[in-house]
């Protein structure tokens, strides 16, 4: 057997190794969170979203329609009166062509913003991202990491990171070119709402 058979069988038996690994840790891992631990409720004639096992609330704005998404650790989704956009696994998704979505994760980690930084280049890095600024900004006195891009795979979009001692939690904002303007506003309404006990 030549060297690089050898090579080659012992690069497939660690690319194996790996993938029973990965596969087991996937399978064995722990999910803290839900989408069953979101509610939406009326408090004080308006509705607000909340997650008690993660420490939050936020008002749904008023008149957008709110969802929860049966994801990882659970996520909600807010829809802007009349968006349009292409529909996966029975959600809007980015790009939008009309309106906007607001999207909430959680992720039961501790992170750094350093570390956040590390796997948004390498998220974007497949979204054909047109411009990026990353920011750090507060939300309520709370450290947040604020990151806005314009990518050809999603369009314009901005996400917002609020790190705690125990959650990363996640508001991911993608509006319709036309109503940007008037969808930032709504989201800045939307991130001055955010309760984080």
């Amino acid at each position: 057997m030549n060297i690089e058979m050898i090579k080659k069988i012992i690069l497939v038996i660690l690319v194996l190794i790996l993938g029973v690994g990965g596969f087991f840790w996937f399978k064995n891992r722990q999910i803290k969170g839900s989408y069953k631990d979101y509610v939406v409720k009326e408090v004080g004639g308006r509705k607000v979203m909340e997650n008690k096992k993660a420490g939050f609330s936020v008002s749904v704005p008023v008149g957008w329609e709110a969802k929860a998404l049966n994801v990882e650790e659970g996520s909600m989704a807010f829809y802007y009166p009349g968006t349009e956009g292409e529909m996966r696994n029975g959600i809007i998704s980015a790009p939008i062509k009309r309106g906007c979505v607001i999207e909430t994760a959680l992720l039961f980690k501790k992170m750094t913003f350093d570390e956040i930084k590390r796997e948004l280049k390498l998220i974007h890095w497949g979204l054909g991202i047109k411009s990026e600024q990353v920011e750090e900004i507060s939300i309520k006195g709370m450290p947040a990491l604020k990151d806005s891009f314009d990518s050809t795979a999603l369009g314009s979009a901005i996400a917002v990171y609020i790190l705690t001692e125990k959650v990363l939690y996640e508001f991911s904002f993608y509006p319709a070119p036309e109503d940007k303007l008037v969808c930032i506003q709504e989201f800045n309404k939307f991130l001055e709402t955010i309760s984080i006990k």
